[in-house]
């Protein structure tokens, strides 16, 4: 049988489908660990990707409808991935000083680029927060690892959840038409970053390429594509205030 096409609903209550839909997408949930794991920190292990995996695969199979018009693989894939993006950020393994350090460099760039009309530079933005460029650097090094998500974090604001997506039941109209207006308002403002940022982003979203993957293309170290990954994603949430602002830490 084709999995995704012509899909029959396996439930708890037919436990020789269900046992077979999960061991054919097993290989999924590894494909998709591995994947996520080439653009994380050492400290994250690929086996605790695939468990949390195989957890959201479990839900997939046992709430997928068809009627939704997603193929099962489609819309398992989601659920995979948001519930290890979910252990991932229970998990965070960011100190509170790396948090605030994002925010300040974060709200520097704002600050910057609200004044001067123009892109934030490196060294405006170090100047700023009275740091040397190798200090300014080294903080964007460090909260490289814990803004990797940034993206997809911005994506699903607001209050959106990756893996209810495919469900329209599960979010209001009034819900609909603010997302669609926030991501028109991140396409814009990723249309508008330095042509670098443009182009690290492209390579890591839309190319899948990991960090050393990039360096390559660019002729750069991997710490330098984590700093620029980094700086991208805190100048979108400077950007993006108005829709993704939190309480400080």
């Amino acid at each position: 049988m084709a999995m995704t096409n012509g899909f029959a609903m396996y439930t708890g209550e037919n436990n020789s489908n269900f046992d077979k839909l999960i061991q054919d997408y097993a290989t999924l949930v590894k494909r998709i660990a591995h994947h996520l794991k080439g653009r994380l920190p050492a400290s994250v292990q690929v086996d605790d990707l695939i468990q949390s995996g195989m957890i959201g695969l479990i839900e997939a199979a046992r709430k997928y409808e068809p009627s939704k018009g997603a193929s099962f693989e489609t819309y398992a894939g989601i659920r995979i991935r948001g519930s290890m993006l979910d252990e991932i950020r229970k998990g965070d393994w960011a100190p509170r000083s790396v948090h605030r350090n994002s925010r300040r460099i974060s709200d520097a760039i704002r600050f910057i680029e609200s004044t001067t009309g123009r892109d934030a530079q490196d060294q405006e933005v170090a100047d700023a927060l009275e740091m040397t460029m190798d200090e300014y650097h080294h903080h964007l090094q460090d909260g490289a690892g814990s803004r990797l998500f940034s993206f997809e974090e911005l994506l699903d604001q607001p209050g959106e959840r990756e893996g209810e997506l495919i469900n329209p039941d599960q979010t209001s109209p009034l819900e609909g038409i603010s997302s669609e207006k926030f991501k028109d308002h991140l396409a814009d403002a990723i249309s508008k970053l330095p042509e670098r940022e443009q182009l690290v982003l492209a390579l890591y979203y839309d190319e899948e390429l990991n960090l050393k993957e990039i360096g390559a293309v660019l002729e750069v170290s991997e710490s330098r594509v984590s700093q620029i990954h980094s700086q991208a994603a805190l100048r979108l949430r400077s950007r993006l205030s108005d829709w993704t602002d939190t309480p400080a830490e």
